[in-house]
This record gives C-alpha cells, sequence and structure tokens, in this order.
C-alpha cells in the first residue's frame, strides 16, 4: 500500500468498524464521518450508529468464525465497497479485528499478539520472559493453588479476570480469609453481562499488588515507531475494587519517570511485536520502577480522546484510521507546554442503589472551563456499584491555565453537581440494606435492584419523556413451515415493531417461540417496557399466559393482561363460570372431557362445540354446530380425542355478532370504541353462520359474503348502551388490563349473550381494534403509544412493593 504524506482527505476512503459498542461511543462514529470517510459497521444488529453508517454487516461478533465468514461474504456481494481497512474501539472485540486483519491482510495487529495483550496472564508471562518488570502472578483454578499462593506470595494482592476490562471484578486482597472468600465468590458469580469483554474466557488471575503512581499512556505507533505518545495521571482508585476516580492531563511526575515510562511501554509493544495501532498503555511508577500494567490495543474510552485532543490537539481517532488505511503519519512534536490543562472526574456512588435526584445546572455547559460533561444515568435507573456492578453516572472534564487552576475549577463544577442514590433494600422499594462483608448478598442485591429500578423508572416517567423508553416487542417470528394464521401473528410483531420505531421507541424484538431463549434473553435485556404479544411459546398456543408469568417473575412490565387474567379468558369453561357467577348473560352451557360424558339434556339443539381452550377458532369448523346426538357425539369425539381439548358445549344463539372493544385497567380510564357487527345471513344455507377457522384465516370465497360494519348501522340506541355495559362489566370482572375485546352475539330479540373475552387481541392493522379506534382519528401507531401510556399509568398506581 502506498502512503501519503500524512495530508490526504479521507473521503475517498471506506474503513470497517468492527462493533459500534455503546452509545457512549457516538462522539467515535461522528468524527469517521466527519473525517469524510465511508463506513462499514460489523455488528450484531443495527442500533443508534445507523445515522453515520453507510454499509452494515450484521453478524454476531462474539462468534468470531460467522463475522469473519460475514465480511467475506459482504466483500464478495459488494465489489464496489472496497473496504481498506479495519479497527474497533471496543475492548470486546480486539481479538475479532485482529483475526479479520490476519484474514484480508489489514495493516493492524496480528492475532498471535493480540492474544498475548488481551490475556493478562500470558502479557504477564510474556513480560517475564522477556526481562520486563513483571510481579508474581499465577492462575487459579482450585484451592490449591490458592494454597501455593499464600505459601510463595505476599500480601496485599490483586484478583482479577484474565479477559477483564474497565476494572471490572479487579480487587485487591488484604489477607488469606479475603483471599478465599473473594476467590469463591467470584467462581461463582464472574459473568458476561457484567463484563461483557469476558466472553473471551473467565479465567482468574491473582498477582501480588503493585505500588506506585498509576498512569495512562497513550501512543500512536505506525510501522514500529512512536509518532506521538501523551502521559496522563490517574486519580487514586476507590480500592479494594480499582474504580476510576479521575484523570489529570499531562502528566505531573518527573521528566525522568516520564521517560523511563515511555522507555518501558515502547519496549514491551516492541517485544512483543505490536507495529501499527493507538494503543493505550496502563502503567505504574514507584520507588522500585516503573512497571507495565496492561497494553490496551485500540484507543483508550471515555474521555481519553477528548483528553488529547484538549492538552495537544492530537486527534487519536484521526490517527487511529491513518494507520488502519495505511496513510503515513509524520512523526507530532509535542510542544513544552500543552494547550491546555485538563483534569477530569468520573461521579460515583458510595452504595448501590436507586437514582432519585440528579441536578446538573444546564449553565455549567456553558461554562469556558468545562471541556466535556456527559452523564448517562437518569432518574429511576439503578446504579450498581461493586461488588454489584462498575459503574458511574457520568463524567466532566475541566481545563485550567496551569494544573493547580483546573484542580480548582473542577472543584467549583463539580459543587454545582448534586445526585442522590438511594440505597435497595429487598423488603422495601427504597431504604437501607447492610452486608456482614462486601460480597454476603451481592448477586441477589444486584438482580432484585436492577428489577426494582426498572419498575421505579417507568414509575417516575413523564408523558412527554416516554418515547425515550426502552420498548422490549414480545412476539412470535415466521417461518415458510408456518400457517397463514401463525404467518399472521408473525406479521403482527413486524408491524408493531416498524410503527414504535415511527415514534422514537429504542426497539427491541423478542421471539416467544423459542421460550428458553428468550427468557435468557429478557433476563438480559434493559428494556424498559414489554409491549407483550406473545401467542404462542414452544409452538403452543395453548400457554399463552405463561410467558407472563415469566414477566412478573423477572419484573419486567408490560403491556396488557396478567397471567390469571389471560388463563381465564382462554379456559373457556372457567369463563363461563365466572360470568355464570356475575349474573353476565351467556348462553346455557355444559361441558366434557371424553365423548361419553353426560351433557345436561335440558340444553336445546342447535348446540354448538368448541375447545375448551385456545385462541383463534382452531377446531371450530362447519361441523360445530350439531342438531342431534349424533352430530353432538362426533364432534365431542372430533375436539377430544383428535384435538386433545376439553369441550365446551353451549346452546347454538342465531343471529349477529358484536364486538365491544375497549381500552383502559379500571373505571377511571376505560375507554369503549365504536363496536363492531359481522351479520352472517348472506351466508349459504349449508354454511353456518359462525367464525370458522376457515372463515378466519382461510381462501373460501364464499366467506367475503360475512358482512362486517363497523360502526353498527341502524341499531337501537338502547342495545349499543347495553352490549356496552355487559362488555365492561366481563372485561372488568376479569381484571383485563390496557385492551381487550368482548364478543357477544344477540338474538332475534335484541337479546345479549356473551360468547368471550379476548384478552391481548389481535392487534393487526385491519383487526377489530385497531380498526375502531380509526374511526375516532386514532392512527395505528396513536394506538399502540395509547396502549404503552396505559400501561405505565397502571404501574404508576401500583404499590411500591417490589
Amino acid at each position: 500500500m502506498n502512503y501519503s504524506n500524512g495530508n490526504e482527505p479521507l473521503n475517498n476512503h471506506t474503513i470497517l468498524v468492527v462493533n459500534t459498542g455503546s452509545a457512549k461511543k457516538k462522539f467515535i462514529l461522528q468524527r469517521l464521518k466527519a473525517l469524510g470517510l465511508k463506513i462499514v459497521v460489523l455488528n450484531k444488529e443495527k442500533n443508534w450508529a445507523e445515522p453515520f453508517v453507510d454499509h452494515w454487516i450484521l453478524a454476531d461478533t462474539f462468534n468470531h468464525v460467522e463475522a469473519v465468514a460475514a465480511v467475506k461474504a459482504f466483500m464478495a456481494a459488494n465489489l464496489d465497497v472496497k473496504i481498506e481497512g479495519a479497527l474497533t474501539f471496543w475492548e470486546d472485540d480486539v481479538l475479532l479485528a485482529s483475526k479479520i486483519a490476519d484474514k484480508f491482510n489489514f495493516i493492524g495487529i496480528p492475532f498471535n499478539v493480540a492474544k498475548k495483550a488481551r490475556n493478562k496472564f500470558l502479557f504477564r508471562e510474556f513480560c517475564a520472559l522477556h526481562g520486563l518488570k513483571t510481579p508474581a502472578h499465577s492462575l487459579v483454578k482450585n484451592n490449591e493453588d490458592l494454597n501455593y499462593i499464600v505459601q510463595n506470595f505476599k500480601f496485599p494482592l490483586v484478583i482479577k479476570p484474565t479477559y477483564g476490562s474497565s476494572s471490572a471484578y479487579v480487587i485487591k486482597l488484604e489477607n488469606q480469609e479475603e483471599l478465599f472468600n473473594t476467590y469463591q465468590y467470584l467462581k461463582k458469580n464472574i459473568s458476561t453481562d457484567v463484563e461483557s469483554a469476558l466472553t473471551d474466557g473467565v479465567e482468574i488471575l491473582v498477582e501480588e499488588y503493585i505500588d506506585g503512581d498509576e498512569v495512562d499512556i497513550d501512543i500512536v505507533l505506525q510501522n514500529g515507531k512512536i509518532k506521538f505518545f501523551s502521559i496522563s495521571d490517574n486519580d487514586k482508585t476507590n480500592e479494594p475494587f480499582f474504580v476510576e476516580t479521575g484523570q489529570s492531563i499531562p502528566s505531573g511526575l518527573p521528566e525522568r519517570t516520564q521517560s523511563e515510562l515511555i522507555e518501558m511501554a515502547e519496549e514491551t509493544l516492541e517485544k512483543m511485536g505490536v507495529q501499527n495501532g493507538v494503543i493505550h498503555f496502563e502503567a505504574k511508577a514507584g520507588k522500585n520502577g516503573t512497571v507495565p500494567i496492561e497494553a490496551n490495543l485500540r484507543m483508550g474510552g471515555d474521555e481519553v480522546h477528548s483528553f488529547v485532543k484538549g492538552a495537544w490537539g492530537v486527534d487519536l481517532i484521526e490517527c487511529a484510521v491513518k494507520i488502519a488505511l495505511g496513510v503515513h503519519i509524520p512523526k507530532i512534536h509535542r510542544p513544552v507546554s500543552p494547550r491546555k490543562y485538563l483534569t477530569g472526574k468520573y461521579f460515583l456512588n458510595d452504595n448501590s442503589g436507586i437514582l432519585v435526584k440528579m441536578d446538573v445546572v444546564e449553565d455549567l455547559k456553558k461554562n469556558p472551563n468545562v471541556e466535556e460533561i456527559h452523564f448517562f444515568k437518569e432518574i429511576g435507573d439503578a446504579i450498581l456499584v461493586p461488588p454489584e456492578g462498575y459503574e458511574f453516572l457520568g463524567w466532566v472534564v475541566v481545563s485550567g491555565y496551569n494544573r493547580l487552576d483546573a484542580q480548582d475549577n473542577l472543584r467549583e463544577i463539580a459543587s454545582k453537581i448534586h445526585f442522590d442514590v438511594v440505597k435497595f433494600d429487598s423488603d422495601s422499594a427504597l431504604g437501607r440494606t447492610s452486608r456482614k462483608s462486601r460480597f454476603s448478598s451481592a448477586v441477589l442485591n444486584k438482580t432484585l435492584l436492577t428489577r426494582a429500578a426498572r419498575l421505579e423508572k417507568l414509575r417516575s416517567v413523564s408523558k412527554d419523556n416516554q418515547g425515550k423508553l426502552k420498548i422490549g416487542v414480545l412476539g412470535n417470528s415466521s417461518d415458510e413451515n408456518q400457517e397463514s394464521w401463525e404467518k399472521s401473528l408473525a406479521k403482527v410483531s413486524e408491524e408493531v415493531v416498524a410503527s414504535l420505531k415511527t415514534k422514537g421507541y429504542q426497539v427491541t424484538f423478542f421471539d416467544s417461540s423459542d421460550f428458553p431463549k428468550v427468557v435468557t434473553d429478557l433476563k438480559k435485556s434493559d428494556v424498559d417496557l414489554v409491549f407483550n404479544l406473545a401467542e404462542k411459546i414452544n409452538q403452543s398456543a395453548l400457554a399463552k399466559s405463561d410467558i407472563t408469568s415469566v414477566l412478573e417473575a423477572l419484573q419486567i412490565p408490560y403491556t396488557g393482561s396478567s397471567p390469571l387474567t389471560l388463563a381465564l379468558a382462554q379456559d373457556k369453561i372457567k369463563f363461563k363460570k365466572m360470568l355464570a357467577f356475575h349474573n353476565i348473560p351467556t348462553a346455557r352451557w355444559d361441558y366434557a372431557y371424553s365423548p361419553d360424558d353426560d351433557i345436561d339434556e335440558s340444553l336445546r339443539y342447535p348446540l354448538i362445540v368448541k375447545p375448551a381452550g385456545g385462541d383463534h377458532s382452531l377446531g371450530i369448523n362447519n361441523q360445530s354446530v350439531v342438531n342431534n346426538k349424533e352430530e353432538l357425539k362426533t364432534q365431542l369425539v372430533f375436539v377430544t380425542e383428535r384435538l386433545g381439548s376439553p369441550a365446551l358445549v353451549e346452546e347454538y344463539i342465531e343471529g349477529d355478532e358484536y364486538d365491544v372493544s375497549i381500552l383502559g385497567s379500571n373505571f377511571d380510564d376505560f375507554e369503549v370504541l365504536p363496536l363492531s357487527r359481522t351479520i352472517f345471513k348472506n351466508l349459504p344455507v349449508e354454511y353456518k353462520n359462525i367464525y370458522t377457522f376457515e372463515a378466519k384465516w382461510g381462501t373460501n370465497p364464499i366467506y367475503n359474503d360475512i358482512i362486517v360494519q363497523q360502526p353498527p348501522k341502524n341499531i337501537p340506541k338502547k342495545l349499543e348502551t347495553l352490549l356496552t355495559e355487559i362488555a365492561l362489566d366481563t372485561y372488568n370482572i376479569l381484571d383485563c388490563q390496557d385492551y381487550g375485546r368482548v364478543d357477544i352475539r344477540v338474538d332475534q330479540n335484541d337479546n345479549p349473550y356473551v360468547l368471550e373475552l379476548n384478552a391481548n387481541p389481535s392487534l393487526a392493522p385491519d383487526a377489530r381494534i385497531p380498526s375502531s379506534a380509526k374511526i375516532l382519528g386514532i392512527d395505528y401507531s396513536d394506538l399502540l403509544v395509547e396502549i404503552i401510556t396505559l400501561a405505565i399509568k397502571r404501574y404508576q398506581q401500583k404499590p411500591k412493593n417490589f
């Protein structure tokens, strides 16, 4: 590859970015786009970065074989897109970026080199082998290894995962008891849920504690030559967990110490074989000299970019891209004094809890001394500090004309930022908790806290801020082998996802058809509310209520009715008993579990025989209406033996069918939408006047003669009122939530008979509820937002009993 003089514009180049990272990395994609680059992103899914991305390659970046194959397939299918290099700004994908560089002969860090740096144990072994200072260290797999460490190492010690990042699970140990207890805790609880970088491995390393001043060395390295470096000082971490508290640039260490640090870093990278890249090197300088801690083979995270650019005017993002593209970077000469002195502070809390107050004076952003101010947490969010998690609320970077001035400015700015995190107690929503040791109940507390925070966030959200919620759409996917009705269910999920996105919601789809996977995905997700459209679990339409039981257990708020309501609505026998108990008019009925069960002989023919469980008119056909005992027996055999369901037998009501669609969860917010009337009289005489499965889902043109009036024409006002009141009573006694539909038959004398309650009925755009709402001027997407609003209101009115 030909090298330019370093001033070549980048708008003729295409770069592959491996993983967007979280939304905190937005400034990187913005800068890449501002440089004029064409950006191809390899990521598991499209996300917040879409406005900056020219092409997506969608693959699981944790599956390196799949990801590399996806890149190869993209390049073969898009010959006009000439990817010239690849890089990552995300620690999780340093190894994948190296594999891609190896596979496609891009400039980068070879995989065998990257693995030595990513694995902290291998890095320590490498340093020891090549005469670089390194502490005594050992992998730990069992108690025998712990005993060896006790006998041969000096306390204090540090325990850490070999593939960790961001100080997650890095803990200082003062004695033997802490060593054994902490090791057992990590073995049981170390998780990629806390630190995704651990996907590469969860081995545990113990090493002797290194005393001294901790620094970050940011290095621009091209063709083995250091083109630029910068050293920043880290404030003292919150031990024993090594949580970062802040940094300052330039370093205040003596020039001699700084020279020793850069010489040590250069020697380490040279011996490792690192030739190209923007490297974030961590080290300590103490009375025994300089010691390498980690070599992160990507640009440092969070405020590192702005620190270096603010102090020295060097853009590390631009440097990283030029190195990856092979664009020559001349040696960058640092001035004696920086452009600015910068100091930053992370805003941390002493304990895990729920953020209940956050005051950041808006004028702070206009303060000329404030370089950056970022806060990621909002009221109602969980704040997880060690050992439950490794989070901070945000950070601020402040400048000054010298080090002391910058520190004074930081103290002034920080004094104007106020927040309150209330400790969490599993026995109350907001309370106090204490632990005998720092690890006891940590996992339980974390789980309870994150769930409690989700509910607390929902309770505190205003209608204006509702659009900021993360919505999970829980539904069913489709495949080629499914029947038409199953594909229709999947289509509803697609419609809802697309419509909510047009309203600005962050939407994630969860497929309830694969039940074990969806439970795992829901547990890991950070959605604020689930829009529940699930109709099937593990390909069964008879367990509709089970998924809401899971949501209840996980304390994930959701739209629609509760497990009990869904189960009662789906069980037609229990539903009939509820109607009878509350004196709600319904056709006379009986039920059977086998063809030989006795049916009440006082029931008058014709009768209709239905499966007692299930939805979507499954099991209802033209033979379901029976006129004598022989036909009754035939249908009982069909339902109880062939379908394997109890049978509901009820007197058939000849007449029109009315659907009453209702929004709301209690009488304070109930809204009855315009009624819908179905008229069957135009069907041929041999067709029963019912909604069979074929009528709903088949292609028989005869059923096109069914007339649907929405709203009904020429019906008495008294009948309309009566239907509305009966429907509201039915909806209310079964405790239906957010939205539902009551189906009622009306005989020739205008007598109403409740057929069933559809809790969580179809929300297909042409279904009854959306069609009724449209009559009132409520379009489809606004109806979905209204259902979300009703669900939020319902949770806000619930007692706070997490």
